[in-house]
């Protein structure tokens, strides 16, 4: 088992410069498989999880090829192209993968299973498949989980779905499933989610509208292949962030990051706080916002962090939590209850980890009740989710003692390179087998 050791620091210094946005590196590779023409990829993010979706699109019959770091061309087969898959598609550990792929595949001629690796083969599956369900799809589950079997020569026709709750996943499932069916597809968000889908559909020449939280798609006749250029991840940014909030001593820079409104959640929570973050050499990367975050130095103030801004950070909470650990007072997260079926049960094991640590704590069924302090040192099981395992790294900025972190291999998923970038700032982390 991969596990971190790392040793109390004085402090982090510099700039970061992180890989290409997951989400977004996903989607490229998923639309432009299914685009007519060739359609290239730069900032792609070379890691497990964006592997796995690219091992799955050549498993349906897609050529991709790799011809640099960070470079991926796809050779698109139009929306009617797939063909069969001679095996069930490993998704390993990623869950925007396989949900999205739901969508894709549930209208094919062919029968397709989708699968993961331990974590992923506990996580949830019914959100996606009710909807889809309702578009006419056959999709079975086993008792809500993966496997995921899906019939093929289903023919699909739109739908007007009001979603339970806010979801990213769900919402680009369902706008998948709608390319292929007959009619419109409309989905009515509870509160605003990662808009990478609408976006780079409307890239690839996809009417799709998004009005009030009323997102409604036409099908295509046809995708049109496009030059995707993925901008710096902000999920991978934020523990840069946040570390540079708990441990800068003169600004830090993050540069190159994706800045969409829908991601950036963290900021303003952090703000709230008392964080001294600025947005500079604002640009357009694509269809997607960019730019540099200066962070300075400032003293952060526990809050309450409001339920309008969950959606909008979802992934960053296992970051935030140690934010709120090292401010004055006390911070409470409600509403978070989509937590709870990520990677691991992110409340559950921030819980377990801060309490290990010696910070105070209360947990809530959708949330955390955290009361600022300084780290002890101890040892951390992470549960295999990457964001946690990085999240307690950074708190070692704040320690007083070393901190050992178990089950760190999955870190690759989402950010290959964690470690070394994060030595080259200043965090006194070692991998260890």
């Amino acid at each position: 088992m991969i596990r971190y050791r790392v040793a109390p620091s004085t402090g982090i210094a510099g700039e970061a410069r992180v890989p290409g946005d997951k989400s977004i590196s996903h989607r490229a590779l998923m639309l432009g498989a299914i685009a007519s023409g060739t359609t290239r990829v730069s900032g792609f993010l070379e890691g497990e999880d964006c592997l796995a979706t690219m091992r799955a699109v050549a498993a349906l019959g897609v050529q991709v090829s790799r011809p640099g770091p960070g470079e991926v061309v796809i050779e698109g087969v139009g929306l009617d192209g797939f063909r069969a898959p001679s095996a069930p598609l490993d998704m390993g550990n990623a869950g925007t993968a396989i949900r999205l792929f739901m969508g894709l595949l549930s209208s094919q001629a062919f029968d397709s299973v989708l699968v993961g690796d331990e974590s992923l083969m506990r996580r949830p599956m019914e959100r996606v498949a009710t909807p889809l369900r309702a578009m006419g799809a056959t999709i079975q589950t086993s008792d809500g989980r993966p496997p995921v079997r899906i019939s093929g020569g289903m023919p699909l026709h739109g739908i007007r779905y009001e979603m339970p709750v806010a979801s990213a996943q769900l919402k680009s499932a369902l706008l998948l499933a709608g390319l292929r069916a007959a009619g419109d597809t409309t989905v009515i968000e509870p509160a605003v989610t990662r808009d990478h889908s609408e976006r780079m559909l409307q890239a690839f020449g996809c009417e799709v509208s998004s009005v009030d939280g009323v997102v409604t798609l036409r099908p295509p006749a046809r995708l049109e292949a496009a030059n995707v250029e993925v901008p710096g991840d902000f999920s991978s940014a934020a523990f840069f962030i946040v570390a540079a909030c708990i441990g800068a001593h003169a600004p830090f820079v993050v540069r190159g990051v994706g800045v969409n409104p829908t991601r950036t959640g963290l900021l303003e929570m952090l703000e709230l706080m008392g964080a001294d973050l600025r947005l500079v050499n604002r640009r357009t990367c694509g269809a997607e916002p960019v730019a540099d975050i200066e962070i300075r130095p400032a003293v952060l103030r526990g809050i309450r962090v409001p339920e309008r801004l969950v959606p909008l950070s979802i992934d960053e909470f296992p970051a935030f939590f140690i934010a709120a650990a090292c401010a004055e007072g006390e911070t409470l997260v409600t509403g978070a209850e989509e937590l709870r079926v990520k990677e691991s049960d992110r409340i559950a094991v921030m819980a377990r980890g801060l309490g290990v640590l010696g910070i105070r704590h209360e947990v809530l069924p959708g949330g955390l009740r955290i009361e600022g302090g300084g780290f002890g040192g101890g040892v951390v099981d992470s549960g295999g989710d990457h964001r946690v395992a990085m999240s307690f790294a950074i708190a070692s900025l704040r320690a007083s003692a070393p901190i050992e972190i178990l089950d760190v291999a999955n870190v690759a998923t989402s950010f290959p390179g964690f470690a070394t970038l994060g030595r080259s700032v200043g965090l006194g982390i070692e991998e260890v087998a």
